[in-house]
C-alpha cells in the first residue's frame, strides 16, 4: 500500500508529480564553496529516480563566520551561483524540481581543526546554555543578516530554483534566535517568551517574500530539538505553538517543514499528531514531515557514525497519516543517500532491494 506517496500535490504555489522530498544533508563535497559537476550530478540521480522535491544541503549566505567549514557549499559569489545554476539545469532535465536550504550556522564549533576568518555571531555570543562560543551580534548585524537572506533569496529565484528553504532548525542561527537558552539579549531581538523571541525569523521570512515576490514557495524548517539538547522544547503546548507559527506564516511562509526525531511520534499529549501535523492544524498550510524513515535506527545515531538496515515497516504508519491529510510531504534524508533509487524502487513494489545506511557512505558523494 504506497499509492499516496505517489499521488501530485498541488497547492497554491507548488506542484510536484508525488509526495516524496529528499531531505536536506550536509555533505561537505563543495570544495572552497563552490559546488560542482559531482554534485550536480548527485542531485541528478535522485531526480532521475523519482524523488518529487530536492532540498539541497544547506548553502550558507553572504556573511562572516556563517559556516564552520570550508567545503560547505555558499550562495554567493559568481563562480558559486553559476554551479548552483547547472545543478538546477541537471535536475531539470530529468523532471525533478529543487529548492536549495539558505543557512546561516550561528555559533557552532568549527569542523576539525578549520577556523574562519572571524568570530562566530549568534544572539548572545553562546555556543551552548553554559558556554561562550563567538560574539553577540550587533544591532547592524542582525540587519545585514537579514539583507544577506534576502540577497540569496533573489538569486535562488533569478537561477530558476522552484522554491527555497530557511534552515530555522537544529539549533543553527534562526533557531538560536529562538531559544531563550541561547538568546539572552534584552532588545528588540530577545524577550522572555517565544512570541518575542520569534522576531528574527519574521523578518527574515519578510525580507526574503519581499526579494522573491508573492509567487516564489518559501519554505522554513523547524525542529523542537537542538543540536545542544535533544530533549529541548520550544513550543510545550499547542497554544505555544500557534504563537511561534502564526506569525510566521502571516510573515509569507508557505510549507513548514516540521523535523523530529521519529516522524510518527505524536508532539503533545492527548492527540495522535505529529509536528507537521500540528504545523498544518495550526496555519493551514502544507507541511513536510521528516525522521527516520526507511531505516531501523533515528538519525542522530549517523552523527555518532552508527549504521542502518534498510526497513519498509514505516509504509504502512506513513500511508495511514498521507491518508488522513495529517501532513502533506515526508522528507527522506539517510535512506536517500544510500539510495538514490529509493523512491523508484518503492513505486516498482522493490522494497527487498532497499539498501542500508552506511557510515561510509558519507565519505562520498553518489
Amino acid at each position: 500500500m504506497v499509492h499516496k506517496l505517489f499521488q501530485p500535490l498541488t497547492s497554491k504555489k507548488l506542484s510536484l508529480k508525488n509526495r516524496i522530498v529528499m531531505a536536506p544533508m550536509t555533505r561537505s563535497f563543495a570544495y572552497d564553496g563552490i559546488p560542482g559537476k559531482q554534485i550536480a550530478d548527485y542531485y541528478q540521480r535522485r531526480a532521475q529516480a523519482e524523488v518529487g522535491l530536492i532540498i539541497t544541503e544547506g548553502t550558507v549566505v553572504r556573511r562572516v563566520a556563517s559556516s564552520n567549514d570550508p567545503n560547505i557549499p555558499v550562495f554567493y559569489g559568481e563562480q558559486a551561483l553559476e554551479g548552483w545554476k547547472k545543478v538546477v539545469e541537471e535536475v531539470h532535465a530529468k523532471g525533478g524540481k529543487i529548492a536549495p536550504q539558505l543557512w546561516h550556522m550561528g555559533i557552532i564549533p568549527a569542523h576539525k581543526n578549520w577556523k574562519p576568518s572571524e568570530s562566530f555571531e549568534g544572539p548572545s555570543g553562546l555556543l551552548n546554555p553554559e558556554t561562550k562560543g563567538g560574539k553577540e551580534m550587533s544591532e547592524s548585524d542582525i540587519e545585514n543578516t537579514i539583507e544577506a537572506f534576502a540577497e540569496a533569496a533573489y538569486q535562488t529565484k533569478k537561477i530558476g530554483f522552484d522554491a527555497l528553504e530557511l534552515h530555522g532548525a537544529h539549533g543553527y542561527l534562526i533557531d538560536q534566535f529562538f531559544w531563550d537558552k541561547l538568546n539572552k539579549r534584552n532588545d528588540k531581538w530577545g524577550g522572555a517568551t517565544l512570541s518575542e523571541r520569534n522576531r528574527f525569523a519574521i523578518e527574515v521570512v519578510k525580507a526574503v517574500r519581499n526579494a522573491v515576490g508573492e509567487d516564489f514557495p518559501i519554505i522554513l524548517r523547524l525542529s523542537q530539538w537542538k543540536q545542544q539538547d535533544y530533549s529541548a522544547k520550544l513550543a510545550k503546548t499547542p497554544e505555544e505553538m500557534e504563537e511561534w507559527l502564526l506569525p510566521l506564516s502571516d510573515a509569507g511562509v508557505d510549507i513548514f517543514h516540521c523535523s523530529q526525531r521519529r516522524f510518527w511520534e505524536p508532539e503533545f499529549e492527548n492527540s495522535d499528531l505529529n509536528f507537521a501535523g500540528w504545523a498544518k492544524k495550526i496555519t493551514g498550510k502544507p507541511s513536510i514531515s521528516v525522521g527516520s524513515v526507511g531505516l531501523t535506527g533515528d538519525f542522530l545515531g549517523a552523527f555518532k557514525g552508527q549504521s542502518f538496515e534498510a526497513s519498509d515497516n514505516f509504509l504502512n504508519e506513513l500511508n495511514r497519516r498521507l491518508d488522513a491529510g495529517e501532513f502533506d510531504l515526508i522528507a527522506v534524508g539517510r535512506a536517500l543517500l544510500a539510495d538514490p533509487e529509493w523512491a523508484l524502487k518503492i513505486k516498482n513494489g522493490n522494497l527487498s532491494e532497499f539498501k542500508g545506511f552506511s557510515k561510509d557512505q558519507l565519505k562520498e558523494l553518489y
